[in-house]
């Protein structure tokens, strides 16, 4: 989460971002995320939507947003397979637009292929 919460502070402040670490619960099973309850009720729709996470490589995956749940149900899962997110790694969720996220990821694993930092 450090190099995550340091990723972060570097980003553009007119860009409303938040961190956030995976959980085994996060990256298998339900494949449920939820996010932060300040951030959300602040920055995203007041009804259901379609918020699209753009990861590193411009590659879009939409997902279902859920504002009662504060979380994003579709589409999650197909975003933390691709990218073989595991326990332990951290986002950064950057809002480039209302209902667009640019995902960071920052691997719990240093060494695993594909960490940026």
């Amino acid at each position: 989460m450090e190099k995550a919460d340091i990723l972060q502070s570097g980003l553009k402040r007119e860009y409303p971002s938040f961190t956030k670490s995976m959980l085994q619960s996060h990256v298998s099973g339900g494949f449920w995320l939820g996010l932060s309850v300040h951030f959300c009720r602040k920055n995203l729709p007041k009804h259901d939507d379609i918020v699209t996470l753009i990861d590193e490589d411009g590659e879009e995956y939409p997902t279902v947003y859920l504002p009662r749940k504060t979380g994003l149900s579709g589409g999650w899962k197909g975003f933390a397979v691709a990218h073989k997110l595991a326990d332990g790694d951290a986002l950064v969720f950057q809002l480039i637009r209302p209902t667009a996220f640019k995902i960071y990821i920052i691997r719990a694993n240093a060494s695993e292929k594909g960490n940026k930092l």
